[in-house]
């Protein structure tokens, strides 16, 4: 399964804010962006590039791609599929992302990042609604239930993420019981409540041309 294994942190630089690729270190001073909030390379601080709109569409739609950590191809199926839905295709898009297995894993706090989130739910850590699924980008429905299997209940990197939930902001169309460790995708999230800095008609804009 292709997957972008190069450094974390230049992406965030490059895109000029936070993507939240690396988990508790993005919330802490140790972040990349507090440090150097310029784009990585020898000329990084100094460089200067003509902002058309082909540019900002562009730097948009990698922006959000790279925040839910999926390739090109995958992206662009992801589109074509929003745009297929009823309803407005850029909020169609965040939905289902939102929806992925690997982000849900991660609104509910039991990883630290959806990088992490994916790699447990690969080595069949996670069920959903007492069924096993180790595929990152599966589609979780309204109604379903997540929950670590229970020999993986008391995973140190869950255990340890879950005592930060809330801490990293919580979503209304997720709710997360701590005494049994399971979370519910309870309703489709409109686009005010879907925590992501993006600009999707940007995005539309550049894939209909």
């Amino acid at each position: 399964m292709a997957r972008y294994t190069g450094p974390k942190c230049k992406l965030c630089r490059r895109e000029g804010t936070k993507l939240f690729l690396k988990g508790d270190r993005c919330y802490s001073e140790r972040c990349a962006i507090e440090k150097r909030n310029y784009p990585p390379g020898e000329h990084g601080r100094s460089r200067f590039s003509r902002r058309s709109n082909y540019r900002i569409q562009l730097r948009e739609k990698q922006k959000l791609r790279r925040m839910y950590q999926i390739l090109e191809r995958q992206f662009r199926n992801y589109f074509e599929r929003a745009d297929r839905m009823k309803g407005v295709t850029g909020e169609n898009l965040l939905r289902l992302l939102e929806c992925r297995m690997d982000n849900m894993v991660y609104r509910m706090g039991f990883a630290p990042s959806r990088a992490t989130a994916r790699q447990l739910i690969l080595h069949n850590h996670f069920q959903v609604n007492g069924k096993r699924v180790n595929v990152p980008s599966y589609q979780v429905q309204v109604g379903d239930r997540v929950a670590p299997r229970e020999k993986s209940r008391n995973l140190l990197v869950i255990e340890e993420s879950l005592k930060k939930y809330g801490s990293r902001g919580t979503v209304p169309y997720i709710s997360v019981d701590m005494n049994t460790r399971e979370g519910a995708y309870v309703e489709e999230p409109t686009r005010d409540v879907i925590p992501v800095p993006i600009e999707e008609n940007l995005i539309v804009e550049l894939y209909s041309k």
